[in-house]
């Protein structure tokens, strides 16, 4: 009887050897994605994601087109504000907050199995709430309910994390915590406002979530990870984050929270409206220039010589440059009564900012948690450009006049192009999630 031959299975180096790597599986499976946190959640997140966009891009050539009868249950509004602020970020989260986040807090990481039920239940839930914006707003509040309890457990998990950690410096990780408490019950008011039917109340809840969540939760791990990761890839760049610098993003946020529900009290339509936004415009142009000057200090311009340092620092140089157009629109609603370019901040802050930020640190922990080099590669290189003129196009659309009679199709360009460049981002990814390491090794 002859015997298989034995393959090496490392070489002296205690690298896989090329025997081990030929002999490696290559199809994607289902059972993969249970292999590490970030593959689960980072592809759970892909399909929201891709979904979203898709769904987005034929409501906005439906609308410009007028050909097309779509029925909505729900504001199509609200669906799309809510799904983008709340559907697919969160996932993203877990798959930083179960996978580094353990090694933050020093900590034991939990199982995937432990996690899946929550992040499952998101997914699902916000599926439903796409369907349901056209079918019944029913079927809309089920979808909510059950993302809104994926949330609550995922968040729940976490919390116990950080209860178990002995580790001296905990301050990220519980401000990521209490910003992911409050994005709890941001869902829970959306959900309460639309049940009641007012959509007032759902979309203040919608940006509180956003900016008391989301971009507590961004500016937190940026302050902790871009320093580190520029003066890891670049050594004569310094590793630069004071607290202070935190501290004033997080009262900017706060800030942010306070302006929307001051909105939804009407202070803007009350005598003292003039005053409040022109307090409030001046101190978004004053954040904003600090944050466009912190991202140089950072190392805006060394890191253009590094495409997937140049993405994280041009994705964070958004986040000034949104606060600068925000406080730009405060002034011009006050001056010439044009405030239009308030959406202009808002996608500023979502597709310049949030996107590009999660475009490259997703592709970044992709990389390096799939066994490939930590780079930006041509295609990934192209979908960050790619994004940002989608961002110009929707900022620019907020402009009167720029477009003339073109202005009708902005909108779906912008929208078709963001939908495209996460389409073929997820679907990227989205195999890397469900397939070995090309290295070889586990996780």
């Amino acid at each position: 009887m002859t015997s298989r031959p034995v393959i090496p299975l490392r070489t002296a180096s205690g690298k896989p050897s090329p025997e081990m790597l030929a002999s490696l599986d290559r199809q994607w499976r289902w059972r993969y994605l249970m292999l590490a946190p970030h593959r689960l959640g980072f592809f759970l997140a892909m399909v929201v994601l891709v979904a979203s966009g898709g769904w987005w891009a034929l409501v906005q050539v439906a609308r410009s087109s007028g050909g097309w009868g779509l029925y909505y249950a729900v504001s199509p509004t609200l669906v799309h504000s809510a799904v983008m602020a709340f559907g697919f970020i969160p996932l993203f989260f877990s798959g930083f907050l179960f996978t580094a986040g353990p090694k933050w807090l020093g900590v034991e990481p939990l199982p995937v199995e432990a996690i899946r039920a929550p992040l499952v239940a998101q997914a699902v839930g916000w599926l439903l709430w796409l369907a349901g914006a056209h079918l019944w707003v029913g079927v809309a509040l089920v979808g909510l309910a059950v993302a809104t309890a994926g949330l609550v457990w995922m968040t729940a998990q976490f919390w116990g994390r950080v209860r178990r950690s002995q580790a001296e410096d905990q301050l990220h990780a519980r401000t990521i915590a209490w910003a992911c408490t409050l994005g709890c019950v941001s869902l829970a008011g959306l959900w309460l406002g639309l049940a009641v039917g007012t959509h007032a109340l759902a979309r203040a809840w919608v940006f509180t979530g956003l900016w008391g969540f989301v971009v507590v939760v961004y500016v937190t791990v940026a302050h902790r990870m871009i320093p580190f990761f520029t003066s890891s890839a670049m050594p004569m760049v310094q590793a630069w984050r004071p607290f202070w610098v935190l501290w004033l993003m997080l009262a900017a946020a706060v800030l942010q929270v306070l302006a929307v529900w001051l909105d939804w009290l009407g202070l803007p339509a009350s005598a003292a409206g003039p005053a409040w936004g022109l307090v409030h415009g001046t101190l978004q142009l004053v954040i904003g220039g600090v944050l466009v000057w912190l991202a140089c200090v950072w190392g805006l311009v060394q890191s253009l010589k590094n495409r997937l340092l140049a993405m994280l620092h041009i994705g964070f140089l958004w986040l000034g440059l949104a606060f600068l157009l925000g406080g730009l629109s405060r002034w011009l609603a006050w001056g010439y009564g044009m405030g239009t370019l308030g959406l202009g901040a808002l996608h500023a802050l979502t597709m310049g900012c949030l996107a590009s930020l999660m475009l490259a640190m997703v592709t970044r922990v992709s990389c390096g948690h799939s066994g490939r080099a930590l780079v930006a590669d041509q295609t990934a290189w192209t979908l960050f450009w790619l994004l940002q003129v989608a961002t110009v196009l929707r900022i620019a659309a907020e402009v009167p006049g720029i477009f003339g009679i073109a202005w009708v199709w902005v909108l779906p360009v912008a929208a078709f192009l963001w939908a495209a460049t996460m389409g073929v981002w997820g679907v990227r990814l989205g195999r890397w999630y469900g397939c070995l390491r090309a290295d070889g090794r586990p996780g």
